[in-house]
C-alpha cells in the first residue's frame, strides 16, 4: 500500500518537466520613463509662467510630489501593456503624465 507522499512523488515523476522561461523586465524601462516625464512635466510651468511658479509650488508641493509615484506607475503600466515597445510606451506615457500634471496644476492655480 502506498502512502500519500509516495503517490505525489510518483505523480511528479510522470509529468514531463517544463522549463520556465524568464520574461524580460519591462517595468524598469517604464518606471524610468515615468520618472523622466514627471520631471519634464514639472519643468513645464517654469517654462511657461517663469520664476513666479516657484512661489506657487512652495505651498502646493505635496500635491505635485504625490504625482511622482503615479507617473512611475503609469510608465510601468504602459510598458507592461505594450510589452516593452518603446515607440508606443514613450509617447503615451509622456502624454498621460503631462496631462495629469497639467490638470493638477490648473486645478490648484485656477488660471
Amino acid at each position: 500500500m502506498q502512502t500519500l507522499s509516495q503517490l505525489f512523488i510518483d505523480i511528479k515523476r510522470k509529468k514531463p518537466s517544463v522549463k520556465e522561461s524568464e520574461e524580460p523586465s519591462y517595468s524598469m524601462v517604464g518606471g524610468c520613463t515615468g520618472f523622466v516625464f514627471f520631471w519634464l512635466a514639472f519643468s513645464l510651468p517654469f517654462v511657461i509662467y517663469g520664476s513666479n511658479t516657484l512661489f506657487f509650488l512652495l505651498y502646493t508641493w505635496p500635491f505635485f510630489l504625490a504625482l511622482m509615484p503615479i507617473s512611475v506607475l503609469i510608465g510601468i503600466a504602459f510598458s507592461m501593456l505594450f510589452s516593452g515597445r518603446l515607440w508606443k510606451t514613450l509617447p503615451l506615457t509622456g502624454l498621460v503624465v503631462f496631462c495629469v500634471f497639467w490638470t493638477v496644476f490648473k486645478f490648484l492655480s485656477g488660471w
